[in-house]
C-alpha cells in the first residue's frame, strides 16, 4: 500500500473517527487496495527455504557444528554405527583450532546474516513478480549450524506453511551436500509432518543460472579494474571450489561436472579474454582429493604470474573458506601476496539475488517438483539413511 494511500487512510480515520459510515467509505474509496491485503493476510505463505551448510555464527558454536559436520554419514561416509563417536572424537580435537579461525575472521561465521539476507531479499521480489503464489516467506536451513533443519521445519509449520521450495544454496549438486540436506528434510518429514501439512519441491542445482553467471563476471571485472591497465589481460583467473574425496567422486557424484559448467559459462560471458584454471580446496585428511589443490597452484604461480584472481565459484556467500583459507592462509601468507587477489563473494550482490528470485519464480509456476536428475543421483549416491524423493516431493495434501 503506498504511502500517499496510507497518508489518505489516516487522514479520512482521524476524520470520521472511525466511524462504520467512514470505514464503509474506505473500502469504497480504496477497493482493490483493502480486497488484496485481506487475500494476502489470509492466505497460507509460500515457504523458500535457502538450504545450506551453516556456520557457526559464535565462537561458542564452533563445537556443536564440528559434531554435527563429522556425525554427517551422507558427507564423511565412516560407519553408521561408529560415526556418533567419531564426531564426538574429532570435533573435540578440532574445536581449539577452528575456534582460533574464526576468532582471526571477526568471531563467527557470516553465513547466516547472508543467507537471511538473501532469502528475505528473494522474497520480496517474489511478491512483486509472481503475486499468485505470494506471500512468500523466507526460511534458512543448515546442515550443521543454527537454524537446523528440525527448527526451521517446526517454524514453518507454526506459520501455517502449506507450500514449500527446498532451494539448496550449493548451485552445483554433490550428493554429499545438497543430497543430504534433502536426506535431513526427509527424517524431519516423517518426525514432525507424518500427516503432510507442506508440500514441497527442490531447486536441487542451477549451475549456470543467468544472475548467478553475471553476478560472477561483474564481480570478477570489477576485480581486474584493481590491477594496473598494462597486466589486466595477463592475470590468471583461478575459480576455486571445495573438494571432494576422490571416493565420492568416483561414485559418479556430478558436482565436478558442474562446477565446470559454471565456470565455463562465466569464462563465456567474459569472451575468455582471461586464461583461468578451476581448482579446488580444503582438502582434509590422508584420502584422495580432487585436485588441483587451490593453495599448491598459487605457490606454483606465484613467482610466474603477473597476478592471480581468486574466485570462490561454488560458494553463494563469506564464510571461513573464503575469508581465512583463501584470505589469510594463501594471500596474506605468501611472499607474492602482493600479486594476490580475492574476488568477493556474491553476499549482497543484487544481480545474484535478483536471478535468485527468477530461479524460483520460474520453479514455482513450471509444476516441476524437482530436476530430471535427481533420482539419478540418488541412484549412484551412498547413504545410510537416503530420502525417499518421490514420496518426498510428490505427496498429495
Amino acid at each position: 500500500m503506498s504511502s500517499v494511500l496510507v497518508a489518505n487512510l489516516r487522514a479520512s480515520t482521524s476524520k470520521q473517527a472511525f466511524s462504520v459510515n467512514g470505514i464503509n467509505s474506505m473500502f469504497k474509496q480504496y477497493p482493490r487496495h483493502f480486497s488484496n491485503a485481506m487475500m494476502l493476510r489470509n492466505k497460507a505463505p509460500t515457504g523458500i527455504m535457502f538450504m545450506n551448510m551453516g556456520g557457526p555464527s559464535t565462537i561458542e558454536e564452533t563445537h556443536d557444528f564440528l559434531y554435527e559436520l563429522f556425525a554427517d554419514n551422507d558427507l564423511i561416509p565412516i560407519s553408521q554405527k561408529y560415526q556418533p563417536l567419531f564426531a564426538k572424537w574429532i570435533s573435540k580435537f578440532r574445536t581449539p583450532k577452528i575456534e582460533k579461525q574464526y576468532k582471526e575472521i571477526g568471531g563467527g561465521s557470516p553465513i547466516r546474516r547472508w543467507s537471511e539476507f538473501q532469502a528475505l531479499e528473494v522474497c520480496k521480489i517474489l511478491d512483486k513478480t509472481n503475486p499468485e503464489t505470494a506471500p512468500h516467506k523466507p526460511y534458512v536451513a543448515f546442515r550443521y549450524a543454527k537454524p537446523l533443519t528440525d527448527s526451521t521445519y517446526k517454524q514453518m509449520l507454526n506459520d501455517g506453511v502449506k507450500r514449500a521450495v527446498a532451494f539448496t544454496q550449493y548451485p552445483q549438486f554433490s550428493y554429499s551436500t545438497t543430497g543430504s540436506s534433502i536426506n535431513e528434510l526427509w527424517r524431519q518429514v516423517k518426525k514432525l509432518d507424518p500427516e503432510r501439512k507442506i508440500k514441497w519441491s527442490a531447486i536441487d542445482r542451477w549451475p549456470t543460472n543467468t544472475g548467478l553467471v553475471n553476478a560472477f563476471v561483474e564481480n570478477i571485472n570489477k576485480k581486474l579494474e584493481e590491477f594496473p591497465a598494462d597486466i589486466r589481460d595477463k592475470v590468471t583467473l583461478i575459480f576455486s571450489a571445495h573438494s571432494l574425496p576422490m571416493d565420492v567422486v568416483n561414485t559418479g557424484d556430478a558436482y565436478p561436472a558442474e562446477v565446470a559448467a559454471t565456470v565455463y559459462r562465466i569464462m563465456e560471458t567474459m569472451k575468455f579474454k582471461n586464461q583461468y584454471r578451476l581448482c579446488w580446496q580444503s582438502q582434509v585428511g590422508p584420502k584422495p582429493w580432487l585436485g588441483a589443490q587451490t593453495a599448491q597452484i598459487a605457490k606454483f604461480l606465484g613467482p610466474k604470474c603477473d597476478g592471480l584472481i581468486f574466485i570462490p565459484i561454488a560458494f553463494t556467500s563469506d564464510h571461513i573458506e573464503t575469508l581465512h583459507e583463501v584470505d589469510l592462509g594463501i594471500i596474506r601468507d605468501s611472499p607474492y601476496g602482493h600479486k594476490f587477489k580475492r574476488c568477493d563473494s556474491l553476499n549482497g550482490n543484487m544481480t545474484f539475488i535478483k536471478g535468485m528470485a527468477d530461479l524460483v519464480k520460474e520453479h514455482l509456476n513450471s509444476g516441476v517438483n524437482y530436476s530430471k536428475q535427481l533420482p539419478f543421483d540418488y541412484v549412484l549416491g551412498k547413504s545410510n539413511d537416503p530420502a525417499e524423493i518421490e514420496a518426498l516431493f510428490n505427496a498429495k495434501n
